[in-house]
């Protein structure tokens, strides 16, 4: 077939000629444009599936522990308030690892100088992170070693429970001195300390006079320090070259860089960074051993998105009250009614506050201010036109992270 002028394949004159070159190349160049999309959206969920397994299989999950805490289930205490969580925080001085053994010779034991029991309240407004000495006095349970034998039942100082029988010993014994049900727990070594300071670029501390202590591999001038690492590690371990040497200024000193350390956390917005919050999972993720409700990603992420919001003033550390154990000075035992009235008020998820240290040598440093109004007194009901009087919150010695600048 021609058309009329005789070429062959053509169309009469009016007809649809062939579309032109140029249509053609934009079909093509619309179809790799696709194909693109495609490969980037393919890679990018390939990348987000290998980074989320990467950063799940990175933490350790203690089983060992669950399965001991099971065992004694019947003995541990209920909870009491629903939606609020109580979270351990253990310190081990393990020298098992690369990254611990320069410390000192792995013994195969390991102990625990510092104790956190972290509680966040069902409507996660604030965080009370409370320190329990390593040198108090406590009942500390029969406990499961290593090597499968029994400890007995005795009255010791507080951190060989972690030494006997590790997270789950530890555990039990704070519940047993508490009454606080330990929903979650929490390991971390002297390594892993490292890798999380670092991840968020070191935390800042204010240093009233220089530090030379090669126990802790500690030196530093005076005045502001931004500590990462090996510089942050010794900082909170140091106790005999940093003021009295006591380990009471060593966790006054360690509550202060907590602080510091959530400050700088919010102030820097790792949290809503996914560039700055990636470091710190991986870091935080290869560094803790938890129990198995925890030993997840989604189970870390859960508990860090409870606590993003909170403000600064509301983080509050303090101490348990305890004074020098009256058999051996060197030694603490509680401060009652004033530690049983801090541990009522976790249990029932009631607030409570912290306040400096008053300046005045006769003041005790677990001093209440405010005394609890009793049930029932001088008290109407509103149909009678009365108000019932609000029970004052305790107020304990303490800081938050609000007051971490340095001054």
């Amino acid at each position: 077939m021609t058309d009329s002028a005789g070429i062959p394949g053509g169309t009469a004159a009016g007809g649809a000629g062939r579309p032109p070159r140029s249509r053609g190349r934009r079909r093509r160049l619309l179809r790799w444009i696709g194909l693109g999309a495609v490969f980037l959206v393919l890679a990018g969920t390939a990348t987000g599936w290998w980074l989320y397994n990467k950063l799940d299989g990175n933490i350790t999950e203690d089983t060992s522990a669950a399965a001991e805490l099971r065992r004694y289930e019947r003995e541990r205490p209920a909870h009491l308030a629903t939606g609020a969580q109580n979270i351990l925080l253990i310190g081990s001085d393990s020298r098992s690892g690369k990254d611990n053994a320069r410390y000192g010779q792995d013994g195969g034991t390991q102990r625990s100088d510092t104790t956190i029991l972290l509680h966040l309240p069902q409507d996660r407004r604030s965080a009370t992170a409370v320190s329990i000495p390593r040198d108090l006095m406590t009942d500390i349970p029969s406990c499961l070693q290593p090597d499968g034998s029994r400890t007995a039942a005795r009255f010791s100082q507080f951190n060989w429970a972690f030494q006997w029988g590790g997270a789950a010993c530890t555990i039990r014994t704070v519940e047993k001195l508490t009454g606080i049900r330990v929903d979650h727990h929490m390991v971390i070594d002297f390594g892993g300390f490292k890798k999380m300071v670092d991840a968020i670029g070191g935390v800042e501390v204010c240093l009233k006079d220089p530090v030379n202590d090669s126990e802790a591999k500690l030196r530093l001038a005076a005045g502001r320090q931004n500590l990462r690492g090996e510089q942050a590690l010794g900082y909170v371990r140091a106790r005999h070259s940093l003021g009295n040497g006591s380990d009471t200024e060593r966790m006054d000193r360690q509550q202060q860089f907590l602080g510091s350390l959530v400050k700088k956390v919010q102030s820097n917005g790792v949290l809503l960074n996914p560039t700055r919050l990636y470091p710190l999972l991986d870091a935080a993720t290869s560094s803790v051993t938890t129990d198995p409700g925890l030993a997840s990603l989604r189970g870390l992420y859960e508990l860090v998105r409870g606590m993003r919001d909170i403000p600064t003033h509301q983080v509050k550390f303090l101490t348990v009250p305890r004074k020098p154990y009256a058999p051996d000075p060197n030694r603490d035992e509680l401060v009652e009614p004033d530690a049983e009235r801090l541990f009522r008020q976790l249990r029932m998820d009631k607030p409570v506050t912290v306040a400096p240290p008053e300046p005045t040598p006769t003041a005790r440093a677990s001093e209440v201010a405010g005394a609890d109004v009793e049930a029932g007194s001088d008290t109407n009901s509103a149909d009678e036109g009365t108000v019932t009087p609000q029970v004052p919150v305790p107020t304990f010695t303490g800081t938050t992270a609000g007051n971490a600048d340095c001054r």
